[in-house]
């Protein structure tokens, strides 16, 4: 490479960043690294980040390395009737979702209290991924009581949505009880899996599923990278109820 060897760097990283090869919250290969591949000076790589940084496509963090930035903030909205897929496909992007661990087991006190049923009576504990454009926004895990959904983890396994799995016994609609968030750092599976930088915090929010009558049918907390979503708490259909 020429005198603008740096200008080269940036626009190969940029073009990988564009198509996929380098995802968000990735970390970028160490300068040394970048020198030998691109075979120039530790300066120009060094320019070449510090110039891709001021754009807005990597974020340099002292002590723990350059980052892939993220894409613009997602914005969740919550509400009664919250539902995963539609919220993205609401604002053109695409929703998927990867079945990561499914099991039955005797309920825990607090999941046995909050879904109404004996202690250690059992339940299915689900562990998916949830993705946007393919790039991970959300770790969840859901409790789900067995005697009420016996067939729900195999159908989650194999890609069912929640609500049609609800919707197949007898429950047409469903609606979200008391939504709980806070923030705390990643535990070191959660930060692999959301392929996030340990360091960076996520947002917990956990929430139960809940029938007309106020029967919860299900509980879930969800762990979200923090650096990729915005809450929104949609109060429009409470505002109505107050008039």
């Amino acid at each position: 490479m020429g005198r603008e060897s740096w200008r080269d760097i940036r626009d190969d990283i940029a073009g990988r960043i564009a198509r996929g090869e380098l995802k968000p919250g990735s970390r970028l290969p160490i300068e040394p690294e970048l020198a030998r591949e691109f075979g120039v000076g530790r300066h120009s790589v060094r320019r070449a980040i510090r110039e891709l940084a001021l754009e807005g496509k990597l974020k340099v963090v002292q002590g723990n390395g350059t980052f892939i930035q993220n894409a613009p903030l997602i914005e969740y909205h919550i509400g009664r009737r919250t539902r995963f897929r539609k919220n993205l496909r609401e604002q053109g992007v695409t929703p998927s979702g990867e079945h990561i661990a499914n099991d039955i087991r005797p309920a825990p006190d607090a999941i046995s209290a909050i879904l109404g049923i004996e202690t250690e009576a059992p339940v299915h504990r689900l562990v998916r991924r949830g993705l946007a454009d393919g790039v991970p926004i959300s770790l969840g895990i859901g409790w789900f009581p067995v005697a009420r959904f016996p067939d729900l983890g195999a159908r989650r396994a194999a890609g069912e949505s929640v609500s049609d799995i609800y919707r197949d016994h007898g429950i047409a609609d469903y609606f979200r009880r008391r939504t709980t968030i806070f923030t705390r750092r990643p535990e070191p599976e959660e930060a692999a899996l959301l392929s996030q930088h340990p360091e960076s915090p996520v947002l917990v929010v956990t929430k139960a599923d809940v029938t007309a009558d106020g029967t919860v049918i299900g509980y879930s907390e969800a762990v979200w990278a923090g650096d990729r979503v915005k809450f929104t708490l949609d109060t429009e259909e409470e505002d109505r109820n107050d008039v």
